[in-house]
């Protein structure tokens, strides 16, 4: 088992002067000495550092009170997730299944090995609570590969207590500054022990400052349509690598962003066909499908379920007649087409491996057409267009159908084509600024609107089963009605607004 922590710290650089005084910090009563801790970790990389690269770290680390495997995610400057598992000889399954995405089937092994004298202290305020852990770290870094480079530094470094308020963190650091203590230029000591113990790459020093130099360039802004469209397509390959993770944990909504991604990368594909060939990126759509399909597996379900359970709670207790709860869960149940377990073979399958592998092909090296050399201001904006034409054409047939099954397809169709124009308009935002950001902005209010309807079409439905199998067994389906009538409200409420919200988006079509 694996339990996750959230670890909010901020590193300094530090020299044999130790630790400043820190009892005049506003709220530290007393700094306490916890005495000296010996630290010894291992990390573990892929040959080529791929968590290195991401920022993410794993090792294996005894001494000090938390001896065992620790993973940690970047989550924002100063903030990781730390994750937590039992010391084994071996990286424990869970942790290696948390790091599939980036590390695929390279081969997790050592690279660094630290050991650290850590000499702790605690602050803690009047009541003595602890507010902080403060420790002077003297580190001994060995690289584990290549030609075994070694490295030594003492650092410093500030955690704040769980539950803590990072402001404290900002008078720490005031105090930490004025006694003339400066922010350590490494994120990590894992950072810091592969810059110092990295081999020493042939050439000049000054070739070598070239080399360094030129990585620290900031990338090329886009500039024709083949760039803009290409930085979208990236940052939904990054979402969905990033994403892994939380969704093999189960975090609130990952699956659903994780979907949304491939949902964008396909959608990104069909609109600019003009832009990258489809011979190419039509199978890889068709990976995207799947994935898509095994991640919503369960959610359409879930979605129902949580508006029915929500419209139960708002019903008063006189109008909720017969076991309704419990039918709703037997329904829950008998639909439920996966579980956590399945989608974790899902990604840790070799077709999944292989689709990230292909993803990052693509954007490595992109099958541009022509067309991807042209002005964004005539490529991308002509895409925008056209997507925007299909959707009028499907929203004026809708508007103009009479009620029932047949507008309500229509109606389905158009939000399935008002989601497709909204994610080219995101991609023209970067490349044709506002008059793109408002399209998109529109497009994602008609979404929600084409939703809700939908939404609604597929609860009655769902109302209707179920009422129809409560009859059945001799239940009163008084409330179904009910449920099932507010419900052809909130449809027809829709279909009123969708003219005016129509008329507002066309209005607003400046691209």
């Amino acid at each position: 088992m694996a339990d996750t922590k959230r670890e909010i710290e901020r590193k300094y650089e530090s020299d044999d002067s130790g630790l400043p005084d820190l009892t005049g910090v506003a709220g530290v009563a007393s700094v306490v000495d916890k005495g000296v801790a010996h630290l010894d970790a291992t990390y573990y990389d892929t040959p080529d550092e791929r968590l290195a690269a991401a920022a993410i770290t794993l090792r294996r680390r005894t001494g000090g009170s938390d001896a065992g495997w620790h993973l940690k995610f970047p989550v924002a400057p100063d903030v990781r997730d730390e994750i937590r598992a039992p010391l084994s000889d071996t990286v424990p399954r869970v942790l290696a299944g948390l790091v599939r995405s980036r590390v695929r089937d390279a081969e997790l092994q050592p690279v660094v090995r630290l050991l650290s004298d850590r000499d702790v202290r605690d602050l803690v305020d009047a009541e003595g609570r602890l507010l902080a852990e403060v420790s002077v770290d003297a580190v001994r870094a060995e690289r584990l590969t290549g030609d075994g480079g070694s490295a030594q530094w003492t650092e410093l470094e500030v955690e704040l207590a769980d539950g803590g308020d990072p402001i404290f963190l900002d008078k720490v650091d005031k105090r930490l500054r004025k006694a003339g203590v400066r922010p350590s230029a490494s994120a990590s000591k894992l950072a810091r022990a592969l810059m110092e113990t990295a081999p020493r790459k042939k050439g000049t020093k000054k070739q070598r400052a070239k080399q360094q130099a030129a990585k620290k360039q900031m990338p090329k802004a886009p500039e024709t349509a083949g760039d803009h469209v290409l930085a979208y397509l990236r940052e939904q390959r990054d979402a969905i690598v990033a994403l892994d993770p939380a969704v093999r944990q189960d975090t609130y909504d990952s699956v659903h962003r994780m979907r949304v991604a491939t949902r964008r990368m396909r959608s990104a594909f069909r609109s600019y066909a003009k832009v990258l060939d489809r011979t190419v990126t039509d199978p890889i759509g068709e990976e995207l499908k799947w994935l898509a399909g095994e991640l919503g597996v369960d959610r359409d379900a879930e979605v129902l379920t949580e508006r029915l359970t929500a419209a139960f709670d708002e019903l008063p207790r006189t109008l909720l007649h017969g076991p309704v709860r419990t039918r709703l869960r037997t329904w829950m149940s008998a639909r439920r087409g996966g579980s956590r377990r399945r989608l974790t073979g899902v990604l840790d399958s070799k077709r999944y491996l292989v689709l990230l592998d292909r993803l990052d092909a693509l954007v490595a090296d992109p099958p541009l057409l022509e067309a991807a050399a042209g002005a964004p201001e005539m490529v991308i904006a002509k895409a925008v267009r056209k997507d925007f034409g299909k959707l009028a054409e499907l929203v004026d047939r809708a508007i103009g159908l009479e009620p029932g099954q047949d507008r309500d397809l229509a109606l389905h169709e158009a939000r399935k084509k008002a989601k497709r124009t909204r994610y080219s308009a995101e991609v023209a935002a970067a490349a044709l600024g506002g008059p793109a950001s408002a399209l998109a902005k529109s497009m994602k209010s008609l979404q929600s609107l084409l939703g809700d309807h939908q939404d609604s079409v597929m609860t009655r439905q769902t109302l209707r089963e179920l009422s129809a199998v409560a009859h059945a067994a001799g239940e009163n389906a008084f409330t179904y009605g009910v449920l099932y009538a507010r419900e052809e409200g909130r449809a027809t409420a829709a279909e009123a607004g969708l003219p005016a919200a129509w008329q507002e988006a066309k209005a607003g079509m400046q691209v």
